[in-house]
């Protein structure tokens, strides 16, 4: 799944590829925005992306795009 993430005062948003499921994100998003801490969130690599919650502006959530192969349309 593709998370876009909108930072405030960043010229550019987050793009995350991540493993978890929407209900997963949204429950740790939910948490980290109520408690004002920082949210986590593990990308299909291993890494780990942490953001603090007072600077989120927003999250969208997506299906990733599957990479085409070849010259068709």
């Amino acid at each position: 799944m593709e998370v876009k993430i909108g930072i405030q005062m960043a010229p550019r948003e987050l793009v995350v590829q991540t493993t978890a499921s929407e209900q997963d994100i949204e429950q740790a998003l939910t948490s980290a925005l109520t408690d004002g801490k920082v949210f986590v969130l593990s990308d299909s690599k291993g890494g780990t992306v942490l953001v603090p919650a007072d600077k989120i502006a927003y999250v969208e959530l997506g299906q990733g795009e599957q990479r085409r192969v070849g010259f068709g349309a």
